[in-house]
């Protein structure tokens, strides 16, 4: 009988194009790496408010960096990412808190549903329009009829306090824990040095045997 698998907690939230990009290397990785991924939908804007600091699309010079950069992105880790029209604008001002209430009541009765709902939004916000991931309309409806509940909006926070009780200041935020210790990680660059401290082989953000789920 091997080691247990090390335990990997991802924070995210789908406003954060970054948090997709470790999103899906991680969901790639989970089935070569001895680890066990537990997504945990998290509010970027209440992490930024804690730390102080600001969202890179709220930066002139950071937003003018990540429409060239993303392009680049959308190939090295082969996610069909795209920046949309008056993202900094509209998009940034609505926010994401329904979508992140959205997968917490998802996470806390259908959580093998996680992944899949959560990669949809993504698509809805950065690729395409969505789809129903798998969901009734009833299922969908049910979900979102949960949004405004006190159990869901007390999830959320408590999952976002938890980020920040890591050090977060951004997302995506990966936290490890190895050998008794907890190691916090931000953003989707990390990735190598991630499986460095979990002594696993790292082969870029698609492994050459696995295809991309997207």
């Amino acid at each position: 009988m091997g080691p247990a698998p090390r335990i990997l907690e991802l924070f995210y939230d789908v406003l954060s194009p970054y948090s997709w990009l470790g999103f899906e290397v991680l969901c790639r990785y989970q089935h070569l790496w001895n680890v066990k991924l537990q997504l945990r939908p998290a509010l970027i804007a209440g992490i930024m408010k804690d730390s102080g600091n600001q969202p890179p699309a709220m930066v002139p010079r950071k937003g003018q960096y990540m429409f060239k950069e993303i392009p680049l992105l959308k190939l090295f880790f082969q996610v069909p990412i795209h920046i949309p029209k008056n993202f900094f604008g509209e998009r940034v001002k609505k926010g994401s808190v329904n979508a992140m209430r959205f997968l917490t009541a998802v996470s806390m009765e259908q959580p093998e549903m996680l992944e899949k709902v959560s990669r949809e939004l993504w698509m809805r916000i950065w690729s395409r329009a969505a789809e129903k991931a798998g969901m009734s309309t009833a299922q969908a409806q049910h979900f979102l009829e949960n949004i405004t509940t006190d159990e869901v909006k007390d999830k959320l926070r408590e999952t976002t306090e938890a980020a920040c009780k890591y050090g977060a200041f951004g997302l995506p935020t990966t936290v490890a824990h190895v050998d008794g210790k907890s190691y916090m990680l931000f953003g989707s660059d990390r990735m190598e040095l991630l499986a460095y401290l979990l002594g696993e082989k790292w082969m870029g953000p698609a492994p050459p045997n696995l295809k991309a789920r997207i």
